[in-house]
């Protein structure tokens, strides 16, 4: 193998797999990634086991081959390279990397020890536009759990309704849920519910959000759904991931439908008052206290170990007086991905789920429980 490519072409394809290599030594192949140096298709592959990357690299090649490359070590090297590279194997052992003085001798491993790209088998299609599906991911992502005993809430729920030709995503830990739905283009026949681990997704969100120009160029995503895997085709990106098993929370009845007292405040002043209140608040339940009165919200913390903080804001409420408490931080992530200027929240009692509505974006809807103090 044998090739030269620019300095910004290796640093970009390295940069983008650095998330994927495994950085433990439970198999070494995992820390490296395979190169496929072809005069009509040159491509970098990186995977975990659970998620997979797969690249074009654009090369001048020379002489065409395979080899297994420490990933993060290359990385570093075409980071510190004050020129364009030049790159050569010797069998299927040693690769030496050049850039203008510099020399490198990087020991690999053969090809054919890396994982093979996983099959799909069956697999149904849904198109949904770069854009949309970026914003439906920032609007739920947070939700998702990170270490949950539960398994299944340590991703994001893809469900598929074909027959209303819908896609929603929820993400929930049990405390909180976020959801929202989009029109997509599918053949698919059946209703299908997808468990996609946070990592993969947020891998996905990284790919969505990558230069203005790749969006504008490729402005459709591609998802195929397989049994056990998912494929996201961003442009001529591909990303593979295997699915979480198990059954989803039936998140549809968690949400309220008819919680009887609103009210609403203005977004920005509602969010500053929360982080100036919650400064004060337990470091683990983060907890504040609201106080509806009419048209007025009190917001209010207290920790004995340090001491107690009130504020105010104007607030359009007309009903009963209600003392409710939340986990400041599940309010302010839900206010940080809404578009209105104005925050809505639907309560029913101190003990029962609220919920949180975007006036700009009728899809979306949180509902987050509140605290027993």
């Amino acid at each position: 193998m044998k090739f030269t490519v620019s300095k910004t072409e290796m640093q970009k394809k390295l940069s983008d797999i650095q998330g994927i290599v495994e950085k433990r030594n439970t198999m070494p192949v995992l820390s490296h990634f395979l190169l496929n140096a072809c005069e009509n298709d040159s491509y970098i592959v990186a995977t975990d086991l659970e998620t997979s990357l797969k690249e074009p690299l654009h090369i001048e090649v020379e002489t065409e081959g395979k080899l297994c490359i420490p990933a993060r070590k290359l990385f570093e090297i075409v980071k510190e390279a004050d020129e364009d590279l030049s790159f050569e194997s010797t069998g299927d052992q040693w690769l030496e990397v050049k850039s203008g003085n510099s020399n490198f001798k990087l020991a690999c491993l053969p090809a054919d020890e890396f994982p093979a790209w996983p099959e799909l088998g069956e697999a149904e299609e849904i198109l949904v536009e770069a854009e949309t599906l970026l914003d439906m991911i920032e609007k739920t992502i947070y939700s998702a759990g990170d270490t949950d005993h539960k398994y299944t809430l340590n991703g994001l729920l893809f469900h598929l309704k074909p027959d209303k030709g819908r896609l929603r995503l929820v993400g929930t830990n049990g405390h909180r849920l976020a959801a929202t739905s989009k029109q997509v283009e599918t053949e698919a026949k059946e209703e299908r519910q997808l468990i996609v681990s946070k990592k993969a997704v947020s891998e996905v969100r990284r790919l969505l959000g990558m230069a203005e120009s790749v969006r504008q160029a490729h402005d459709e995503v591609r998802i195929l759904m397989g049994k056990n895997h998912a494929l996201f085709s961003v442009g001529n990106v591909q990303f593979l991931t295997r699915l979480i098993e198990g059954t989803y929370p039936a998140y549809e009845g968690v949400i309220p439908k008819s919680n009887g007292k609103k009210v609403s405040a203005e977004r920005d002043a509602f969010m500053k008052a929360l982080n100036r209140v919650s400064i004060m608040s337990k470091e683990v339940s983060h907890a504040i206290r609201l106080d509806l009165a009419e048209n007025l919200i009190t917001l209010s913390s207290s920790d004995p170990n340090l001491g107690k903080a009130k504020d105010e804001i104007a607030a359009d409420y007309k009903g009963d007086e209600l003392a409710i408490s939340f986990n400041a931080r599940y309010l302010l992530d839900a206010m940080k991905v809404m578009t209105s200027e104005k925050v809505i929240l639907e309560l029913a009692d101190p003990l029962s789920p609220t919920l949180l509505t975007d006036e700009k974006d009728r899809e979306w809807k949180y509902v987050v429980m509140p605290i027993r103090i």
